[in-house]
């Protein structure tokens, strides 16, 4: 019997429940387990259809081409670059679109950390569609877990599936979390990644990328934990560790490198941040 085109170099491979169940027994993959995993390259009349959900969460990353999916009754077109989440035990179908067959990487996921993942990414059954802006690492990483568990379903090569869907999961996050080339937030990074010799005005900054700086200072806290001059500080103190680790200059001049004209100042501040003045983090003994 020939094979269908929709399936040809298709990989797939289902970790055994008996090997599952001692998996989520174990210290770490009771933690994060991959169930099961594959690749479907233009994927020409797939189509899956769950009314009661399923025991995973349900990861699906698009290549090329486009699919659909119903979760929870709503429907949703899936495209290049996005990831359908579908949460566990959430009613769903989804399936190829007829005229141009989806290329998809997936994955099914348990565990007890999950969650907290899933919801650190932003996905719910209201909402199961994200953008991924880095789909190369993506697929790098689904094509680690799928080539692992191809392998064989030993201890070890699930605990190393989990590493992988564990890096992937949270490297959506960061991505998520980081600005578009462009976008005000990322020109507004770049501006103080070059600047680290002096010092900037919210103000200032937040008119250069077009924005408030009220809009400008909450797109910092969303994307950093803190503030614009906070990030800033940060990017000092990061240039001023690197020196110290790496130069033998000393304290005033790398104070004067990172916008700090009185050394003494910057000495106290440095201690404030971390808990040891310039002269003694770099006389601690490292690596």
């Amino acid at each position: 019997m020939p094979i269908e085109e929709g399936f040809r170099n298709q990989r797939l491979t289902v970790v055994p429940r008996r090997v599952l169940a001692d998996a989520q027994s174990r210290p770490v993959t009771r933690r994060l387990v991959v169930t099961d995993c594959g690749y479907y390259p233009n994927a020409t009349d797939h189509l899956m259809n769950r009314p009661n959900g399923t025991e995973e969460t349900i990861l699906i990353v698009c290549v090329t081409g486009s699919g659909w999916a119903e979760v929870d009754g709503v429907q949703h077109r899936v495209g290049p670059s996005a990831a359908l989440v579908i949460p566990r035990g959430a009613p769903h179908s989804y399936g190829a679109s007829a005229d141009t067959p989806w290329t998809i990487w997936w994955c099914h996921l348990r565990g007890g950390d999950l969650p907290e993942l899933i919801r650190e990414i932003g996905a719910s059954p209201a909402r199961p569609m994200i953008q991924i802006r880095r789909p190369d690492r993506a697929i790098a990483l689904l094509d680690e877990i799928v080539t692992i568990l191809e392998r064989d379903h030993s201890p070890a090569s699930l605990m190393g599936a989990a590493g992988a869907a564990w890096k992937l999961l949270t490297q959506i996050v960061v991505d998520r979390a980081m600005p578009a080339p462009g976008d005000p937030l990322q020109r507004a990074m770049a501006y103080l990644a070059e600047r680290l010799d002096s010092t900037v005005r919210v103000s200032e900054l937040a008119a250069l990328v077009g924005v408030s700086p009220s809009h400008l200072s909450a797109l910092f806290r969303r994307a950093t934990g803190g503030g614009v001059l906070a990030h800033h500080t940060a990017l000092r103190m990061a240039q001023a560790r690197n020196l110290l680790d790496t130069t033998d200059a000393t304290v005033a001049s790398i104070a004067h490198e990172v916008g700090y004209q009185d050394p003494f100042y910057f000495s106290r501040h440095f201690k404030r941040m971390h808990e040891a003045s310039p002269t003694d983090y770099r006389n601690r003994a490292k690596g």
